[in-house]
């Protein structure tokens, strides 16, 4: 299509965080032939790949979730987050951190997880035709627990001694009378309260109703203390800003949640403590079709932070392949969304229509080339086709981002009037 596109200014800058393996790839020919042509964007780049990471002692992560905060939207590509195996593989000073863990703990928030949704791809939950949008408390519990193996006999206590100096608490726990595990974890208001705000605004943004859920009848004064807090922060801050827009706040049983999303048709945002959360993103992700398909975004608690990312790892097996020269077909879709929802939040922030309708038409130019051009990756060819997939019904990662952007040129000149002009 002849006609030059007029680039769209970017008023401040996002922080671009780059990854690893067949992700950076991927990555790297999404910003420079889907992002860079059509915005004029002013990007803090850092690499989060692990040998950099390593060359830096991982202060390159730190600075870049400090950017973060400061320029208030992260774009990040997928890490490995280096075990035994990786530390050996790439000589590494010491087993790293996850770099998604070091960004939490720096900026705070919570991860949203949200599928995109394609209507040719079969659901194993076929009920859901609206996005189910679930919310990870990642802080504490399980995830900073102290475990122990008893290996006898013995009196297990734990003990709360009072900064102050006043009387240490002491309750008895268990009484072993043969080997045994046990653990103790924790979790702070601070925390909880962050979570609160954080999952309030996501269900405002999105315009939909929003569901907290723990097990408070068992864990009565643990999960109790995030039933109050939500409850307390819900009734004096948000209620009025939720009955405007016709939508509302519930506590919910996990096991009673877990039943009503399955039975339901979606349409709600589900705050979840942190183990849960681990556990039902991935059974929503399959619920609606594929692990590929998930946008994953961090929102701090004043709402004024996102890091986006997308919500699968760095595809080594196809990276394997990619380095002896065979063909891949990697599904780069959660990859450009982690783009646009970035960008999003930079359009909010600027207010800026013209990069938020970019955004839009590149998400919706990522769903139509599949939905309406049968255009595809391999992975969501095989959910449709199963055994019956043949070769012709997929093609590699490159010709599907190519027909992504001649959909995403056809859907900017219809709005570029300077573009219409030169034609």
């Amino acid at each position: 299509m002849s006609g030059a596109l007029q680039k769209i200014a970017v008023q401040n800058p996002v922080v671009e965080l780059d990854g690893d393996e067949m992700t950076r790839i991927i990555w790297k020919k999404i910003r420079e032939e889907l992002i860079l042509p059509y915005l004029q964007l002013d990007i803090k780049y850092y690499d989060l790949g692990l040998e950099y990471r390593d060359q830096t002692n991982d202060q390159v992560t730190v600075d870049a979730a400090n950017a973060i905060l400061q320029y208030h939207v992260g774009i990040k590509c997928a890490t490995i987050t280096p075990d035994e195996a990786r530390v050996k593989e790439f000589k590494l000073k010491e087993m790293w951190r996850s770099p998604n863990g070091t960004i939490r703990n720096i900026l705070g928030g919570t991860v949203f997880r949200e599928p995109i949704i394609l209507s040719k791809i079969p659901k194993p939950i076929p009920g859901w035709v609206k996005p189910i949008i679930i919310g990870r408390h990642a802080f504490g519990d399980q995830y900073r627990s102290t475990d122990y193996v008893a290996p006898g006999p013995g009196k297990l206590q734990l003990v709360y001694t009072p900064a102050d100096g006043s009387a240490a608490t002491v309750m008895d726990v268990y009484d072993f009378k043969g080997p045994g595990v046990a653990m103790a974890m924790y979790n702070t208001d601070e925390s909880i309260i962050g979570f609160a705000h954080s999952s309030f605004k996501m269900a405002l943004a999105k315009k939909m109703p929003l569901f907290m859920s723990t097990k408070n009848t068992i864990l009565k004064k643990y999960d109790g203390r995030f039933k109050d807090i939500f409850q307390e922060i819900y009734d004096s801050q948000y209620k009025a800003q939720f009955e405007a827009l016709d939508i509302y706040y519930e506590h919910r049983l996990i096991d009673d949640m877990v039943a009503q999303a399955v039975k339901s048709s979606g349409g709600f945002v589900w705050a979840t403590k942190n183990y849960d959360g681990d556990v039902q993103s991935d059974i929503l992700a399959q619920g609606f079709g594929s692990l590929g398909m998930m946008t994953s975004e961090l929102l701090t608690p004043d709402g004024l932070v996102i890091e986006s990312e997308a919500a699968h790892g760095t595809v080594t097996r196809h990276y394997r392949e990619h380095q002896k020269g065979n063909e891949t077909s990697t599904n780069p879709v959660a990859s450009i969304f982690a783009w646009t929802r970035g960008l999003l939040h930079r359009a909010k922030l600027d207010n800026n229509d013209a990069l938020r309708l970019f955004a839009q038409d590149l998400e919706a130019a990522c769903v139509e080339v599949i939905e309406e051009d049968g255009i595809m990756t391999k992975d969501l060819a095989l959910s449709i086709h199963g055994k019956d997939m043949k070769r012709e019904h997929w093609v590699v990662t490159n010709v599907y981002i190519d027909a992504v952007n001649a959909k995403l040129q056809k859907k900017l000149h219809a709005r570029d009037p300077v573009s219409k002009l030169a034609n």
